[in-house]
């Protein structure tokens, strides 16, 4: 049974960093592209970032390029989103989620299963 669970939100100030994680279970973790997705009050769901099964290659939504860093540890069966200079508009729910198996690019592989997410807030 796939599980992932997710760790790290919290309330933080605007310009803070937070590190988010995910603990997979329950499949082949290194065989698999990971992602992340946010969904901020009232409003539908945003693909964050994603990384391919050895996490040799990334890819980051235009809104938090160049302030988050996913990455992962196959040994560990976790995923991490390190998340710098924080903004407001950044308060969300965050969702790790496993990329589906199959053939193609791993970062354009639909999602099959998500954790119930982490609450960031970024306020003063």
């Amino acid at each position: 049974q796939v599980q992932l669970v997710e760790s790290g939100g919290g309330l933080v100030q605007p310009g803070g960093s937070l590190r988010l994680s995910c603990a997979a279970s329950g499949f082949a973790f290194s065989a698999d592209s990971m992602f992340w997705v946010r969904q901020a009050p009232g409003k539908g769901l945003e693909w964050v970032s994603g990384v391919t099964s050895g996490g040799g290659t990334t890819a980051y939504a235009d809104s938090v390029k160049g302030r988050f860093t996913i990455s992962r540890d196959n040994t560990e069966n976790t995923l991490t989103l390190q998340m710098n200079n924080l903004r407001p508009e950044d308060t969300a729910a965050y969702y790790c989620a496993k990329g589906r198996a199959g053939k193609g690019n791993q970062l354009k592989r639909p999602m099959d299963h998500w954790g119930k997410g982490t609450l960031v807030t970024v306020s003063t």
